[in-house]
């Protein structure tokens, strides 16, 4: 019963954002709750790792190197190409550009498993992603988006310290000290992250009521291009590289499938409402879009490796 509550996540967000659209007042007094939601987001993902699963890199540091290449270069990439393209204002390319320099989403470990993927790997990506996006991210963000807006760089990085970094390392740590109490609070972890992750994106709908209708189509199509691109990206490369199926399957997840929760609490921090728009409606699509994409692929046997491999990129 709990797990069909949290895969029901996209549908509890579209139904949630369609009240907060028709009632905004409801939820706009609660602007202040985002960074406090975000940061128990963080503190449940920590309590889902170990120390191991930082250390299993070594065990995939070349699935994990191309990974994190792939992550912080196409999604930021691609956003700023489509936000281009589609004539985006400096407000909704900055948006654009937040998402694709966050790390990876908290909920690809779990598409991954429904994928059929390497977990493992999954997880090991996640985790050292969601570390390296505490200074990646103000500096990408800086980079691409720093001409037509202005980025509070320093102010940024000591957020995410505060928001990610912290709450996953304590997360981290009470796992390790406390694991008795932290495998009794697993099954509901996922739970509190989804709920927190909803009300998050009704209190951005909330505040973008009056101009949702008439933004809100072209953020939605760069939306779905940014994630396809991404899953698309992630998949072939690792292709070409003549990464084994699985490992195609895991990466293009993990580059695809982004921590939007996390750009959409920077973005009403540093920036404004509108500029959180795209973090709202990938939220809420990259969940359906996994899913759709763990159906299928569960289904699927996985291809033979391309033939003549470069390396075997499953092992050390």
């Amino acid at each position: 019963m709990l797990g069909t509550v949290i895969r029901l996540f996209p549908l509890w967000a579209i139904l949630l954002s369609l009240f907060a659209y028709q009632q905004p007042a409801l939820f706009i007094d609660m602007k202040s709750a985002i960074v406090p939601l975000l940061t128990v987001v963080m503190l449940t993902m920590g309590l889902t790792l170990k120390p191991q699963d930082f250390l299993d890199v070594v065990k995939n540091r070349r699935a994990v190197s191309i990974g994190i290449l792939l992550q912080f270069t196409v999604m930021p990439m691609v956003a700023i190409v489509i936000s281009l393209a589609l004539g985006f204002n400096p407000e909704q390319t900055v948006g654009m550009v937040l998402v694709g320099s966050v790390a990876g989403g908290t909920a690809s470990n779990v598409i991954c498993y429904l994928a059929k993927g390497d977990v493992a790997l999954s997880i090991s990506m996640t985790a050292i992603s969601t570390l390296l996006g505490v200074f990646l991210t103000p500096v990408l963000t800086g980079a691409l988006a720093g001409l037509s807006v202005e980025v509070p760089m320093t102010a940024m990085l000591m957020s995410l310290i505060k928001i990610v970094l912290l709450p996953v390392v304590g997360g981290v740590l009470i796992n390790s000290f406390l694991s008795g109490l932290t495998q009794r609070l697993l099954p509901v972890l996922p739970l509190i992250s989804v709920s927190a992750i909803v009300v998050i994106i009704a209190i951005v709908v909330a505040l973008n009521a009056a101009s949702l209708a008439v933004i809100g189509p072209a953020i939605a199509l760069a939306v779905i291009l940014h994630n396809g691109l991404g899953l698309a990206a992630g998949y072939y490369a690792c292709r070409l590289l003549g990464m084994p199926e699985i490992v195609c399957r895991t990466i293009a997840i993990e580059v695809g499938l982004q921590n939007s929760g996390l750009a959409t609490a920077l973005a009403m921090k540093f920036f404004t409402p509108v500029a959180a728009i795209p973090g709202t409606l990938f939220s809420i699509w990259h969940n359906i879009s996994g899913s759709l994409l763990a159906a299928y692929w569960s289904k699927t046997p996985q291809m033979k490796r391309p033939s003549k491999p470069s390396a075997d990129f499953s092992k050390g």
